[in-house]
């Protein structure tokens, strides 16, 4: 049986039944380890899943090993159940305003948030068929369910078995990072890996920190109806973001009733019976912020830990287990992939760099992660979505900058829509209109921002997403906006006198 437990899933209905029946299901029987494997996988969250099915499709003799839930965050804890609850607090949100924004019914009536959780978990479980234990067996990998070590360079043990390998990938994926606050822990909070069990809407919540997590759960719940507070140090939210993509953010929360500390930090946590006391210190004064709910949301960290990583000749740090530019480890014969090794976080990245991983470990190949144009995005309302660099990483590689930026209230179909509150932000190599970054802020901006990175990944500059004609009335037109206002920059005085004499001679 396999030597590891998997983590407390709550509520045990019908719904995280089924899912724990595909990501750690009851009595799994380990299978007898084959002579010698052409690659072992560590970690069943989206890099090591993407890396043991593309080798067993190419006929490699594949292992993969999870000690928890196949899957990984994005399925059990991360894109999954929060875009699920997202998209609900946002049909909250659109029924409160319908009447007044859009003439609809009036809504009345307090929400049903345990019917909200609950369809996230029916969700869940339903996805979860492809991440899970049977699907991969079927597949042709072998899946171990337990706690993989490295024993030697080239093997692993797990579950009193020790696995024999020609490659080796790690994606052992990262966790929450907890910061140390005097009372934290006696208290009581929740993260990103527990919020999701909640069944009853806190009536107060406070959040721990300004980033991405922070602030599309401290959005949502404020949409159901939560008295949110969110702490932030920085002066501003989504510190590593546009200021004007972030201030947007910003107004945004404060509307839908987010109440924001800022430049302060939470100097302890204290318990008045079922009450928490969020003490925080900022400007030379405290105050106690009364939380039923506390979630903290301060980051995340690399797992590293019991993986052996000094037997295999691994280094690793801080940051997680470190690669070279093709995602080799310090042993050749490892690689590593995903929130392990990157300090870009997000699922499509750990998919593309497991993609990566399989062609460099197993066929020689000479893939670099640096040439790899990566896109992201916030799920708040609005939407922040960015690719490439942003201005001030340009100028300091050395570009001359143009910046286009194009506000959503110019472009009809977000007009319409009510969803004017954004902006398109492009910067542009001077006179020659090679795009080196871009962010968007609109209500779908992840859906639209893969425009751009195609076209930074394809040498497309902006004037040849001018050529291209976008349907009218979507709100993608304000991409041609922006490439028909770097064509008029283009108009110098120069240019403008040689085409008045033209039409003085041919008039």
């Amino acid at each position: 049986m396999p030597d590891s437990q998997p983590p407390l899933v709550e509520p045990l209905d019908e719904f995280n039944r089924r899912l724990l029946a595909n990501v750690h299901p009851p009595g799994w029987a380990n299978p007898v380890p084959r002579r010698r494997y052409h690659l072992v996988v560590i970690g069943a969250g989206t890099a090591g899943l993407v890396s043991a099915a593309g080798a067993a499709g190419l006929g490699a003799k594949v292992a993969l090993i999870e000690r928890y839930l196949m899957g990984g965050d994005c399925l059990n804890v991360g894109c999954v159940p929060s875009k699920a609850i997202i998209r609900a607090a946002r049909a909250w949100r659109e029924a409160t305003r319908a009447r007044g924004a859009f003439g609809g019914p009036a809504a009345s009536g307090a929400g049903d948030f345990p019917a909200v959780m609950a369809r996230m978990r029916e969700l869940r479980a339903g996805l979860s068929r492809i991440d899970g234990a049977p699907r991969f067996r079927d597949l042709g990998v072998d899946v171990f369910l337990g706690e993989g070590r490295f024993v030697a360079p080239d093997r692993v043990a797990v579950d009193g078995h020790v696995l024999r390998f020609r490659r080796a990938i790690i994606a052992t994926g990262a966790r929450p990072a907890v910061p140390r606050i005097p009372g934290l822990a006696e208290a009581g909070y929740l993260t990103n890996e527990t919020i999701f069990g909640l069944t009853e809407l806190p009536q107060r919540l406070v959040v721990i920190g300004g980033g991405p997590i922070g602030c599309e759960l401290a959005q949502a719940f404020a949409r159901f109806g939560s008295a949110v507070t969110l702490v932030n140090q920085a002066p501003h939210l989504l510190p590593r973001e546009d200021r004007d993509a972030a201030a947007l953010v910003e107004r945004a929360m404060l509307r839908d009733g987010v109440t924001l500390v800022r430049e302060s930090r939470v100097a302890r946590v204290e318990r008045d019976g079922p009450t928490r006391l969020v003490v925080v210190a900022g400007a030379g004064r405290e105050e106690r912020l009364p939380a039923d709910i506390l979630l903290v949301a301060a980051g995340r960290t690399p797992n590293v830990e019991g993986l052996g990583l000094e037997a295999a000749g691994v280094r690793y740090g801080p940051a997680g287990v470190m690669v070279d530019d093709r995602l080799r480890t310090a042993n050749p014969r490892v690689f590593a992939a995903g929130d392990v090794a990157s300090r870009f976080k997000f699922t499509h990245n750990s998919d593309e760099q497991a993609r990566l991983a399989i062609q460099n470990a197993l066929f020689f190949g000479r893939r670099r992660i640096s040439r790899l144009v990566l896109p992201w995005c916030t799920y708040t309302s609005p939407e922040v979505a960015h690719v490439g660099m942003y201005e001030e990483e340009a100028r300091a590689a050395g570009h001359d900058v143009e910046t286009f930026t194009i506000p959503l209230d110019e472009v009809d179909r977000a007009v319409l829509d009510g969803e004017s509150d954004g902006f398109f932000r492009v910067h542009v190599q001077r006179g020659r209109g090679r795009i080196l970054g871009a962010t968007l802020v609109a209500e779908h901006a992840g859906d639209m921002i893969s425009e751009i990175g195609m076209a930074i990944a394809n040498g497309v500059r902006l004037g040849g997403i001018g050529r291209t004609i976008h349907p009218y009335p979507t709100q993608a037109e304000v991409f041609r906006k922006a490439a028909d206002a770097w064509r008029r920059s283009k108009l110098t005085p120069r240019v403008r006198r040689i085409f008045a004499l033209f039409f003085r001679v041919f008039g």
